[in-house]
């Protein structure tokens, strides 16, 4: 190629024979640098006019543009470019000198029948290789993600379902997915829905089910709640209970915007008070410990495992139980695991707690 510095488009492209089209294009490289780049050099009143312009919108400029660069930079040659990208010698031509154009810049000098990078070409490519390979990683992950047997699922789901029913249900899911890959996020009802409304979830397990437009909620399971008291409690020895009984008690409860916190209120507004709150926490089992300190009592799920020190009442009156179901945003595109597992959730209606 012969470049000083920008390469032109061609005016005719011969058809006779490609060879014939590569020559006429080596032979037009740089015949316009000064009209077509260095075009502000003879006077301020155009370079203040340049600056003076809006600034383009770059990715929306260049992004078609930057792999054709790298290629003429890697092969030091249109034409080898040219036949590695499989397009004609002649776009390629005009796409780099639409490049420098935009930029305002020369990318490449001639050297001989091949062209090398100037210093700011030089610049340039080190930018562009580094957003070339973020775009194929991204690409590449996000391919990965949506592979049917491989793929990821963002999966959240409260703290209290953490211990033995969502390790059961991935226990049997992966059964029959066994490549399939899981994040998960473990965290309380509001910070999992918010998460679901910014797309950072694609499903989650959450109580109470959300009633909001943009949300999709399906009911899975149902969930009985206990009156949890210390041992030596005056209604230890009782197994039901109402919770009125316990309206002059001091309560340990889950901090605001946990989804139990939530119902906990609504079930004491139901019997007739309002509960005195001693301690407030994160963790359900945190609760239990407390509980079996003296420190007060909770409304709480079974426990996975029998915890000593205190006791679990039936709640009779008002029905003390929580509602438990998937959620996921309303037109959402599901990938091919997310689909997978939705449907084997969804399958589990009335079974979910018994993994």
């Amino acid at each position: 190629m012969r470049a000083s510095a920008t390469i032109v488009p061609v005016v005719h492209e011969q058809r006779s024979g490609p060879h014939a089209a590569a020559a006429s294009d080596e032979n037009r490289i740089g015949r316009d640098v000064g009209r077509d780049v260095g075009r502000g050099a003879g006077g301020s009143a155009d370079l203040d006019a340049d600056l003076a312009a809006e600034r383009p919108d770059w990715p929306a400029v260049l992004a078609p543009r930057l792999a054709h660069f790298a290629r003429v930079a890697r092969h030091e040659h249109v034409t080898r470019a040219a036949l590695e990208a499989g397009v004609p010698q002649s776009t390629l031509s005009r796409a780099i000198v639409r490049l420098e154009r935009d930029l305002g810049v020369a990318l490449f000098a001639r050297r001989g029948r091949t062209v090398a990078l100037t210093p700011a070409g030089r610049s340039f490519l080190a930018s562009v290789e580094g957003a070339l390979a973020d775009i194929e990683r991204a690409a590449e992950s996000v391919r990965a993600d949506a592979d049917p047997e491989s793929g990821r699922v963002a999966f959240g789901f409260l703290h209290t379902m953490g211990s033995e029913t969502v390790p059961g249900l991935l226990r049997e899911f992966r059964a029959g997915h066994p490549r399939v890959r899981f994040q998960l996020v473990q965290t309380y009802g509001e910070a999992m829905l918010e998460r679901l409304r910014a797309g950072e979830l694609d499903l989650c397990l959450t109580s109470p089910m959300p009633d909001e437009p943009g949300l999709v909620a399906r009911g899975l399971d149902e969930q009985r709640l206990r009156l949890v008291v210390p041992e030596g409690h005056r209604l230890a020895r009782r197994r039901r209970v109402r919770l009125a009984e316990a309206a002059d008690e001091a309560f340990v409860t889950l901090e605001p915007g946990f989804g139990l916190r939530r119902i906990t209120d609504d079930l004491c507004a139901q019997a007739g008070f309002r509960p005195r709150i001693a301690f407030e926490g994160e963790e359900a089992e945190t609760l239990r410990g407390l509980v079996a300190a003296g420190l007060g009592v909770a409304l709480l799920p079974p426990p996975a495992f029998a915890r000593p020190g205190v006791a679990e009442l039936v709640v009779t009156a008002p029905r003390a139980a929580r509602d438990i179901g998937v959620a996921w945003l309303e037109g959402h595109h599901d990938t091919p695991p997310v689909a997978a597992f939705k449907r084997f959730l969804l399958s589990r209606r009335g079974r979910l707690l018994a993994t």
